[in-house]
């Protein structure tokens, strides 16, 4: 049996952090190059072919459009090069759902590209880094893995990016899936996978955009002031995220303040504020006479990911940019 060829892509995060004590809890994002952490993964005996690159070294709370460019082209070029058979992209817990999201939107459902951080630094005792690392390459290194677009793996979970977000603040299993939940199960010597590959030889939704035009998150709250609306509109903003209370609503006088933006051209989702569940079109807010989005299971980071995506492409219309939000 071959061994399988994994290319490692590294960002930074907790996973390479560093606190220089075993015990406190402050820490320092991003101080551990790649080549030591696969220095560190070769005395796990993992049976796979790893190489690395150190695409940045950071806290994932900085991650923006210069080092998504920059992974997102090596991380197309490894799953055209046919002797790499996956690839794992160590990322801070921050964004990476959004990081995740992002790629999984942008790229085919192919070859394995599986996204792995850790909550605690690599020096610290009981870190989760080695552990979940090693769950990534035995998923990345598996035939079942394919057509199943870009996951997020953590906690022994295997999640898909579209439904994985971050839902505690230190927790090991800082992650889950919403609305399905674990695409699968890992462990460094198993791995149990719930369903088959739903997306094999599905292309990419969205051409990989020049830039991301700037969206902004209004976040609602009892008895917010509505101007912030009309400020983010005159810096630049085109388009908006409502974080919004409940099933994304809000008071009135933001919400219309939202709609004279939508009459003018800029597009509106609604997003829950919630952790969990879904934002309905037309349940306490009448979505049709405003025209606006309402963004169903995705959270306001992931609505503005994909709002994004949508206005880069040239997508402007409600009706289409809500049949994109419907799709899972």
């Amino acid at each position: 049996m071959t061994t399988p060829h994994i290319r490692i892509l590294a960002t930074g995060g907790t996973i390479a952090g560093s606190a220089g004590s075993a015990i406190t809890r402050g820490y320092r994002a991003g101080q551990v190059a790649i080549a030591d952490m696969l220095a560190g993964a070769k005395t796990l005996g993992i049976a796979a072919r790893l190489d690395g690159v150190d695409i940045a070294q950071i806290g994932s709370q900085d991650i923006g459009w210069a080092e998504w460019d920059i992974l997102h082209s090596h991380i197309a070029e490894a799953c055209a090069d046919p002797d790499v058979d996956g690839v794992i992209v160590t990322h801070g817990t921050d964004t990476a759902e959004e990081t995740a999201f992002l790629l999984d939107l942008t790229l085919a459902a192919g070859k394995p590209v599986v996204l792995v951080g850790a909550m605690r630094p690599a020096d610290a005792v009981g870190s989760d880094g080695l552990r979940n690392f090693a769950n990534a390459v035995r998923v990345a290194s598996d035939p079942g893995a394919h057509g199943r677009g870009v996951m997020l793996v953590m906690g022994d979970s295997i999640l898909a990016a579209s439904d994985a977000r971050k839902w505690a603040t230190a927790n090991v299993d800082a992650f889950k899936g919403y609305p399905r939940g674990p695409l699968g199960l890992v462990t460094p010597t198993t791995l149990d996978w719930f369903a088959p590959p739903a997306r094999i030889r599905s292309p990419a939704r969205f051409a990989w955009p020049e830039c991301l035009p700037r969206v902004e998150i209004v976040y609602a709250a009892a008895d917010v002031e509505s101007d912030i609306v009309d400020a983010l509109i005159s810096l630049g903003a085109k388009g908006l995220v409502l974080a919004g209370m409940g099933q994304g609503n809000a008071p009135k006088p933001l919400l219309s303040a939202l709609s004279r933006v939508v009459q003018a051209g800029v597009p509106v989702v609604r997003a829950s504020r919630v952790d969990e569940g879904s934002v309905d079109r037309n349940v306490e807010v009448d979505d049709d006479s405003v025209g606006f989005v309402a963004s169903r299971s995705y959270n306001p980071q992931k609505s503005r990911i994909l709002l994004q995506l949508m206005l880069a492409s040239g997508i402007t219309d409600p009706a289409r940019m809500q049949s994109e939000f419907d799709r899972r």
